[in-house]
């Protein structure tokens, strides 16, 4: 530990952690075994778990970018072996005892912010500049392009890859490309789903789901229900029709 950083007395810190110059680490803070925290990071009111590397002049647990937020306990938990590069804000939640929760294995680049009572999944990617708004939810292996902007109440499904600088205002299914702005279904996300090891049969289903929903001339009701009835199922088909029902924005066109 560098003899200007400053530690509350009653922050937590696991075994062989590295904190460097200027860092500021505040009384609500946990930090787990292994962690490396560069120069001038400024953290409070955050959980993070072990293996952590933590890259010069990141601010997690700031207060909440809303106007009328009511200053309450809360928090951001973020997982183990997670990278978070330089300058990436994640801001606590806004509700009491709520949580802004980042998984594990996650690699977030320069820049991007983190708004309150997001939910991140395990191994994302997260590009430079990105900006997701409050309540966005990552789900695992999905890709955020650089300079994206992310609505408010946005669900983002596994390993679905967003273009950078894309306008993303619905949901994005998973397995999918999308990009533009505003964003637009383009096609499956081949490469990424091959580096995620799915199967070249399930990639079949999943590139004749896409035809039905987005080239049918179906409707998204009329298309999932024929999927149920036409494609094989399985865990990513499943998943697929689960995610467009229940969404609540609606899913990318």
């Amino acid at each position: 530990m560098h003899r200007t950083v400053v530690v509350h007395k009653d922050a937590k810190i696991g075994e062989n952690v590295k904190i460097g110059p200027f860092a500021v680490i505040g009384e609500h803070v946990i930090i787990g075994n292994n962690a490396e925290i560069d120069s001038h990071v400024c953290l409070d009111w955050v959980e993070i778990g072990t293996g952590c590397k933590i890259s010069q002049g990141v601010v997690l647990g700031g207060t909440p970018q809303v106007l009328k937020h009511n200053d309450c306990p809360s928090y951001v938990k973020i997982g183990n072996n997670n990278i978070i590069r330089e300058f990436v804000t994640i801001h606590r939640s806004m509700k009491e005892n709520g949580a802004t929760v980042v998984g594990d294995n996650n690699y977030i680049m320069t820049y991007a912010h983190i708004a309150h009572d997001c939910q991140i999944g395990n191994d994302t990617i997260i590009t430079s500049y990105a900006g997701l708004s409050g309540h966005v939810v990552v789900e695992d292996k999905a890709v955020i392009g650089g300079a994206a902007g992310i609505h408010q109440f946005v669900k983002i499904g596994s390993m679905s890859m967003i273009g950078g600088m894309s306008r993303v205002v619905k949901d994005v299914p998973p397995y999918f490309l999308v990009e533009g702005n505003p964003a637009e279904l383009i096609g499956l996300n081949t490469i990424g789903l091959r580096r995620g090891g799915i199967t070249p049969k399930t990639r079949d289903s999943l590139k004749k789901s896409f035809k039905l929903l987005y080239q049918s001339g179906f409707n998204i009701s009329q298309a999932v229900e024929t999927i149920k009835k036409e494609i094989e199922g399985g865990a990513e088909i499943n998943h697929l029709i689960e995610f467009i029902e229940k969404s609540q924005r609606g899913v990318i066109k």
